[in-house]
């Protein structure tokens, strides 16, 4: 690859686009956008952090939030389960990464796609009452040569089978070894008549487009990696397009506003710069892709006289259908080490209940895969999973306790669905400021019944499946009365054919504004079954293609 070259648009002339975001999606759509040709300002307002950048600092990440930031940073978020509560403060509720690469940098990498159902499935299931469920759009196969570009361009590691959904070309790189903890989910997921398969991840097995492949330090799930192994935008597309010369990437960029002319059109995005001086780029064209809860505040920041109610928000939708997808974990002990601490954080998933039954009287559906419950890292086991099992808090007895149950335990996990409700979204908060001065993230979210039930059936599922796998002390949870965060953030710019009840069309462009585009978790119509990423990706190689495609023919 050629040496990137960097240029440096003047704010006061238009280039071409101006991309708010550099994770998952803005990483891809700049790649996008600046091959086929066009000027791009790529703003982030993190660092630009490389491999050398990263170490395996549990209280650096997990507590002093270097990569995550919140209250401690000054940017603190609020929350309230509903709209009749008084919001309150805290560190973080929707948790996402500040640099360049987003979360991307730090996610797990498992990567399942959507399936065919996931964009039909109101239809095939009917309406669900006091929900938007709703069908997509656009379809599997709409979407599927997308997903296969993420596969190749980003880098994904599995193994095709009769559980994939379909697909058009092969995993570029094999699964990634089974570890000992996973043999055990895979023995007992058998024994039970199911049919565990390797996890797909974006994460290298082997080298790949230029990346070495993964040296299975442990340390995936909240880190950045140090090798280049791990799929995210920083390593992948981010480089491909930098070394255009087209595309301008500004890092601690913080924007807080979308201008307007007289006709409604974005025209400009207005941002702190690194030395806390107001900048304004000017654009032939926007696109947000700030993440499911930075793009709706971004929009209802943007308000005017075109726009009273937030740019974009003609529907009354921006920040609406918030989704956090569904969490449970069940831990269990076992006799032998199993050692899930090591390796990567997934490498078997089990999908035979991507659809329960509808005669269980609920809707939902997901997967189970298998996990170290703390993430791998020894600090955060013993602050939260092994008091679980009783553990003493202080002393010799302590510490042997942990010694042995670190290396000992393993979890299981489900991951589930999440509906879209009105009442659960993203506001700006009336009091509460960041350190700029900008409306705090207020966050009102609770859990559709149907989405607890489906929450805690896979965690009586997971229950059964640690006892048929040996284990001798089995204990978990699932938010039986809610989740209170979550860093999967979809839905609050949803996708859609009627600009009534929906944000974006199909190419993602917004219903009210032609120039303005919105592409990240934001979109999403459904929420999948807990792992959103890879649609994020293909959905923003998609849009970023169409985009560029309506460019040339003079329609933005």
């Amino acid at each position: 690859m050629a040496e990137a070259v960097f240029p440096s648009f003047p704010t006061r002339e238009e280039v071409d686009f101006v991309i708010v975001g550099s994770g998952a999606a803005g990483g891809v759509m700049a790649k996008e956008l600046s091959t086929a040709g066009h000027s791009v300002v790529l703003l982030e307002q993190g660092p630009h952090l490389k491999a050398a950048d990263f170490h395996h600092d549990e209280w650096g990440y997990d507590h002093n939030l270097e990569l995550t930031w919140g209250r401690s940073q000054g940017y603190p978020q609020t929350f309230r389960k509903f709209e009749s509560d008084v919001a309150e403060e805290r560190e973080m509720v929707c948790g996402y990464a500040h640099n360049v690469g987003g979360s991307s940098m730090h996610y797990s990498g498992n990567f399942w796609r959507f399936r065919p159902i996931d964009f039909v499935e109101a239809s095939v299931r009917g309406p669900i009452a006091g929900t938007n469920f709703s069908d997509w759009p656009i379809t599997y196969s709409d979407l599927e040569p997308y997903y296969t570009k993420v596969d190749w361009e980003v880098g994904v590691s599995g193994l095709q089978g009769p559980w994939d959904p379909p697909r058009t070309r092969e995993y570029p790189c094999p699964p990634m070894p089974i570890k000992g903890s996973d043999v055990l989910l895979e023995r007992a997921a058998k024994a039970m008549g199911l049919n565990p398969y390797p996890a797909p991840v974006a994460i290298l097995s082997q080298p790949h487009n230029g990346r070495p492949g993964c040296v299975h330090c442990g340390f995936c799930n909240g880190y950045g990696c140090e090798v280049n192994a791990k799929s995210s935008s920083l390593v992948t597309v981010i480089p491909v397009a930098l070394a255009t010369g087209n595309c301008e990437l500004r890092t601690h960029c913080t924007v807080h506003r979308v201008n307007t002319n007289d006709q409604g059109r974005a025209t400009e995005v207005v941002y702190w710069d690194a030395d806390g001086v107001e900048q304004a780029q000017r654009a032939k064209a926007v696109v947000l892709c700030a993440n499911g809860s930075e793009t709706p505040r971004l929009l209802l920041m943007s308000e005017s006289a075109q726009h009273p109610d937030g740019l974009a928000n003609s529907s009354g939708m921006v920040g609406k259908n918030l989704m956090f997808n569904g969490y449970s974990t069940v831990m269990g002990l076992f006799d032998e080490p199993v050692n899930a601490y090591k390796s990567v954080p997934a490498t078997r998933v089990v999908h035979d209940f991507y659809e329960l039954d509808p005669s269980l009287g609920f809707y939902g559906g997901g997967g189970i895969d298998g996990r170290h419950p703390s993430r791998g890292a020894p600090m955060g086991f013993a602050l939260t999973a092994a008091p679980a099992f009783g553990t003493p808090t202080w002393g010799s007895k302590f510490k042997a306790d942990l010694a042995y149950q670190f290396s000992h335990v393993a979890a299981f996990d489900g991951h589930t669905t999440s509906l879209p409700l009105s009442t659960n979204n993203i506001t700006l908060d009336p009091t509460v400021k960041d350190k700029f001065g900008r409306p705090a993230i207020r966050t009102t979210y609770m859990d559709h019944p149907d989405d607890i039930e489906t929450m805690r059936w896979f965690y009586e599922k997971t229950v059964e499946m640690m006892g048929v796998a040996g284990a001798r002390n089995i204990v978990g949870h699932y938010e039986r009365d809610g989740q209170e965060g979550n860093v999967h953030l979809l839905g609050t710019c949803r996708m859609g054919n009627d600009p009534d009840s929906s944000v974006v069309d199909a190419m993602n462009r917004a219903h009210d504004v032609p120039n303005l585009f919105m592409c990240d978790g934001s979109s999403l119509v459904t929420s999948g079954r807990g792992q959103p990423t890879m649609t994020i990706m293909a959905l923003a190689f998609r849009a970023g293609e169409l985009i560029s495609q309506a460019a040339r023919r003079n329609e933005i």
